[in-house]
C-alpha cells in the first residue's frame, strides 16, 4: 500500500470522527507499571459494565500508554473532563459510571493533579495517555507520520538535518552530544550501506523513560528513524531493546508491523524513492550494552564489549559501515521538530540545553513516576512541586542523576537549573534520565557502594581499570560500613577512583566513579564518622550502629 498525505488526513479524520463520537471517553493506563497493579482487569470490568448498561455508543473505554504517576496505579483519566483517578479498583467501576458528567468520584482524585499533571510541558510524551499504543490510526490523528511525509516530500536531506541542527537537540541518552552534528557527520560519510540503530538499552537502576515511550507511543520512535533515515542516506535500522521489556517489544513489534502493512515502512514511502526498514534486535541485559561500540557488537551476534574510538560508529559501525545511534527519546523529539521546525524547539529550555526533558522520578518521593519538564526546571520545583516533596515529613537529602555514571546532588544545590552545564559542574550528569531521591535516612556511603556494586557487576571485564578498579572500590566501602576501615582507606578510595576514571576503556569505567566522588566530596562528613567513630549519621549502616 502506498500512502499520499491525502490518505493519512483521511484516516486522521476517521479516527477523530470516531473519537468524537463518544460523549464520553475513558483512559485506561495500560503501560507496565499499571498492568502490574491490575489495569488489565479494570479495562475488562469498565468494558463489561459500559455493556452491560447499554452505553457502548455513549461511553468509549480505552486503553492508553503510560499517564505518569506510576506509584499510585491502576491509573484512569476522563478524557472528557480532564479528571485523574488514582488506586482504582473493580470495585469503584460503577461509582465511576454513576459519576460520568457529574460530580468525580472524590476519594479516587489524584491529590498530584494540579502539580504533577499541569506543571509538565510535553513533547515526547505528549501522545502517552492519549492514545492508544497499538492502533497506528490514533497516532494517525494526532499527526503521526505527518513529518515523515513533509520531509520526504518537500525537504532534501541537508534540509531536514538543518531544522535539527537549528533545535539545538542533543542527545537524550547520556553525554549529550548535538544531535544534528551526529547526523552530518554520517550523512556525509560515503557508503552506499548506512545504518540507524535505536538505543533503547535502558539499563540505569530506577530508569524507566525509554521503556514508557516504547510501551506508549512506539510509532513516533518509529517515524524519527525513518527521517534519520532519510536525511543521512540509510535505508535500514535496528531498534536494540533490552529483553527484559516484554510490553515495549510486543508493542514495536506490532507497531513494525502496521507501520510496514500501511507503507509508512518498507520500499517507496510515499511515492518516493525512499526506502526504509526496521528491525528488533534484543539485548541480554548487560548494561554495558548501552555504550555505541558494545551495542553494534551485540547487534552483529559478538559479546557485547566497547572498543576503543576513534573510529567512531559514524564513520566505522554496524558491520564496518557508517552508523547512526541515537536513543528513544532523542528520535521521539525528531517528529515535532520537523512538524513545527527548529526554531520552535529552540525556544524551550535554556541557551545550551533546548527542549524538555523526560525524567523518571523514583526513590524517597511522594509522586513517583515519569515527567516532562523543560530543560532549566530548577531542581526544587521537580523534588517538590511536581514531585510532591519527600514522604512521611523527613527531609530531602541529595538526588541521583544519571544513574551509576552520575552523581549525588545535595540540597544546597537544590535551587539550580537541570540541564546539561549545570549537572557537570556540580559533579553529576543528566544521563538518560533518572532521578533518585534520597531523604536524611540515606547513608551516602551506602549509596555510593550500592551503585558500585552494580558497575562491578555489570563491567564486561575488557581493561583492568575497570575489572579491578569498581571490586576494589566496592571492598573499599564494604569496609568502611562493615566498621572494618582505616583512614588509610579514604586516599585509596580517591586514587582509585582517579586512577579509573582516566584510564578505563569506555563510559562506564570512566564514570563509575562519579556517586564515590559526589558524596566524598558533599558528605565527606559521613565517611570520616563511619571511619572514625565507627558511627553512621544516618542510622543505616547496622554493623556500625550496633558497634557504637
Amino acid at each position: 500500500m502506498t500512502l499520499n498525505s491525502e490518505d493519512l488526513h483521511q484516516i486522521a479524520k476517521i479516527e477523530k470522527d470516531k473519537q468524537d463520537g463518544f460523549q464520553h471517553r475513558i483512559h485506561v493506563c495500560v503501560a507496565a507499571g499499571c498492568l502490574s497493579c491490575g489495569s488489565g482487569v479494570l479495562m475488562d470490568a469498565l468494558g463489561k459494565e459500559v455493556n452491560r448498561r447499554g452505553l457502548d455508543n455513549w461511553c468509549q473505554i480505552k486503553g492508553v500508554g503510560c499517564l505518569g504517576l506510576c506509584a499510585e496505579g491502576p491509573l484512569i483519566s476522563l478524557a472528557t473532563s480532564g479528571t485523574y483517578y488514582q488506586g482504582v479498583k473493580v470495585s469503584d467501576v460503577s461509582d465511576i459510571l454513576d459519576a460520568l458528567g457529574g460530580n468525580p468520584v472524590g476519594r479516587l482524585l489524584c491529590p498530584a493533579d494540579t502539580a504533577f499533571f499541569k506543571r509538565q510541558v510535553r513533547i515526547v510524551t505528549e501522545n502517552c495517555g492519549r492514545i492508544d499504543p497499538e492502533r497506528i490510526e490514533e497516532y494517525i490523528a494526532e499527526s503521526g507520520y505527518e513529518s515523515l511525509y513533509l520531509a520526504l516530500t518537500q525537504m532534501t536531506p541537508p534540509e531536514v538535518i538543518e531544522q535539527v541542527t537549528r533545535s539545538g537537540l542533543r542527545g537524550r541518552g547520556g553525554a549529550g552530544y548535538p544531535t544534528g552534528l551526529k547526523w552530518t557527520t554520517v550523512s556525509k560519510a560515503i557508503s552506499s550501506t548506512k545504518f540507524i540503530i535505536c538505543n533503547a538499552d535502558e539499563g540505569d537502576p530506577g530508569a524507566f523513560m525509554d521503556r514508557s515511550v516504547l510501551e506508549s507511543d512506539p510509532h513516533r520512535v518509529i517515524e524519527g528513524m525513518a527521517i534519520a533515515g532519510y536525511a543521512t542516506g540509510a535505508s535500514q535500522g535496528y531498534i536494540y531493546v533490552r529483553a527484559e521489556y516484554p510490553l515495549a517489544v510486543k508493542r514495536v513489534r506490532l507497531a513494525l508491523a502496521q507501520a510496514e502493512r500501511l507503507g509508512v515502512l518498507g520500499n517507496n514511502i510515499f511515492n518516493t524513492h525512499f526506502n526504509f526498514t526496521i528491525k528488533v534486535r534484543l539485548g541480554a541485559g548487560a548494561f554495558v550494552c548501552g555504550e555505541e561500540t558494545a551495542l553494534i557488537a551485540s547487534i552483529e551476534g559478538r559479546m557485547g564489549r566497547p572498543r576503543p574510538r576513534p573510529p567512531f560508529p559514524a564513520e566505522f559501525g554496524l558491520w564496518e559501515h557508517p552508523t547512526l545511534i541515537n536513543n528513544v527519546e532523542t528520535f521521539a523529539n525528531v517528529p515535532p521538530i520537523i512538524r513545527k521546525g527548529g526554531k520552535w524547539f529552540a525556544g524551550i529550555g535554556t541557551e545550551k540545553s533546548k527542549g524538555t526533558k523526560v525524567f523518571a522520578l523514583a526513590g524517597k518521593i511522594v509522586n513517583t513516576g515519569l515527567i516532562e519538564i523543560p530543560m532549566g526546571t530548577p531542581l526544587r520545583d521537580i523534588v517538590f512541586a511536581i514531585g510532591g516533596g519527600i514522604p512521611g515529613g523527613k527531609g530531602f537529602k541529595a538526588v541521583q542523576t544519571g544513574g551509576p555514571s552520575g552523581g549525588c546532588i545535595p540540597e544546597q544545590f537544590l535551587d539550580m537549573p537541570v540541564d546539561y552545564d549545570s549537572l557537570l559542574q556540580v559533579g553529576s550528569i543528566m544521563g538518560s534520565g533518572g532521578m533518585i531521591v534520597m531523604d536524611e535516612t540515606s547513608c551516602m556511603v551506602d549509596v555510593a557502594k550500592f551503585f558500585m556494586e552494580f558497575c562491578m557487576s555489570e563491567s564486561c571485564g575488557k581493561c583492568a581499570p575497570c575489572r579491578v578498579g569498581t571490586r576494589q572500590i566496592y571492598d573499599i566501602l564494604c569496609r568502611i560500613t562493615g566498621n572494618q576501615s582505616t583512614p588509610e582507606d579514604l586516599a585509596m578510595l580517591e586514587d582509585l577512583c582517579d586512577l579509573m576514571k582516566n584510564t578505563s576503556l569506555c563510559g562506564l569505567g570512566q564514570s563509575a566513579p562519579n556517586p564515590v566522588l559526589t558524596t566524598l566530596k558533599y558528605f565527606r562528613d559521613e565517611y570520616l564518622s563511619h571511619i572514625h567513630d565507627r558511627t553512621c549519621l544516618a542510622g543505616a549502616c547496622k554493623t556500625v550502629v550496633e558497634v557504637s
